[in-house]
């Protein structure tokens, strides 16, 4: 029992359900250390800035290579990959004049997908969840982004460059560059959540092999994979139904960071986590379905295997009864001493376990 605790635990911890943070204990407010795992060895600062005619895009190699100040006519974009290192965060943070509990919250990648409002900008708290193959299951990684006055932050755990695809659109000269950065971090935001989608067309593929294993040669690991799904669609759904109250806020809210013209393309990121959420509730239906298909084959099997044990021991208990009568050691048994008697007892017993084989078979037991 001690053992299996043991393995549950390290599965939690594995799935990034609890994260350590002991060294937090006691800690003032404010305190800038980083809690959670470290997913790339060094910190690195990408620059991209871009209006309606030009767009550069220049790696720094230290916060203090950035002026903020020669960027007022354009959109900026500063993405920071691995939150590890305190002091770039803390950097980045005066720099941009971000409240310590904000930066804070950056560093703890335990935080809940969340929306705050402060003064001069928003901080946005998203999951991003990667399939990894290998394991089949998802792994989790905070970002953080901050919408201010023409600028927006983001700060990604490591190096999985999941905002490529917005680089791309920018690089193109499509109409993203003739919006304002509130347009920007809806990009980001939608982004993750076409993400989701592609996470769920994994999940579901691994479903449906998963209910043919069921089918056809159900196992112990069977049992094992059903109970891994449903806690990854339990990790999937941690990180979306917060993040509907987040878009919800940002569309309702009046703030200045977004226009009236991007909350319209808030409310259709809105909708696709309604149909992600939907998605994934039926496939947790699915799964307990599954479950409950997999106690009742492995009952059928076992009620199978107990029936075919208690046939034959229904057709060996008169054979026993009868060689029991002629074992027992009377001197006195008239049968003994006729000499066809041994074929006789034999051929009684022949068609005795014969006749109820028959009868069980035309009574539809075998």
């Amino acid at each position: 029992m001690a053992k299996r605790s043991k393995i549950i635990l390290k599965k939690i911890r594995q799935s990034k359900l609890v994260r350590k943070r002991g060294k937090k204990v006691g800690a003032p407010p404010g305190t800038l250390l980083h809690v959670g795992e470290t997913h790339t060895e060094s910190t690195s600062l990408s620059l991209l800035t871009y209006n309606q005619e030009q767009y550069k895009v220049s790696r720094l190699s230290q916060v203090s290579d950035l002026k903020r100040g020669t960027f007022l006519d354009q959109v900026t974009w500063l993405n920071i990959e691995g939150v590890h290192d305190a002091a770039v965060v803390q950097s980045v943070g005066e720099m941009f004049e971000l409240h310590p509990l904000v930066m804070e919250d950056i560093l703890n990648t335990d935080q809940r997908p969340k929306i705050e409002v402060h003064e001069h900008y928003l901080y946005i708290v998203v999951k991003v969840l990667n399939f990894d193959v290998a394991d089949s299951q998802a792994r989790v990684e905070q970002i953080s982004l901050i919408l201010g006055n023409g600028f927006v932050l983001s700060f990604q755990e490591g190096k999985d460059d999941i905002f490529q695809g917005v680089r791309t659109r920018l690089e193109s000269g499509r109409r993203i560059r003739t919006l304002g950065p509130d347009y920007l971090c809806y990009a980001l935001i939608d982004t993750v959540v076409d993400n989701y989608f592609m996470l769920l067309e994994q999940f579901g593929d691994q479903v449906e092999l998963l209910e043919e294993e069921l089918l056809s040669n159900p196992t112990p690991d069977t049992l094992q994979k059903i109970h891994h799904y449903k806690r990854e669609m339990l990790l999937l759904r941690k990180a979306v139904w917060p993040l509907r109250e987040v878009l919800t806020s940002m569309i309702r809210d009046d703030s200045t960071q977004i226009s009236q013209d991007t909350q319209l393309y808030l409310r259709d990121v809105y909708d696709h986590t309604i149909h992600i959420m939907d998605t994934v509730d039926t496939i947790r239906d699915l799964l307990a379905g599954m479950l409950d298909l997999y106690i009742s084959s492995t009952s059928n099997r076992m009620n199978e295997i107990m029936k075919v044990l208690t046939i034959f021991a229904s057709i060996f208990m008169p054979l026993t009864f009868i060689a029991g009568i002629y074992g027992m050691n009377f001197q006195y048994m008239p049968e003994l001493s006729i000499r066809w008697a041994y074929p006789a007892v034999m051929a009684v017993m022949a068609l005795i376990g014969v006749g109820l084989a028959f009868y069980f078979r035309w009574k539809k037991w075998l």
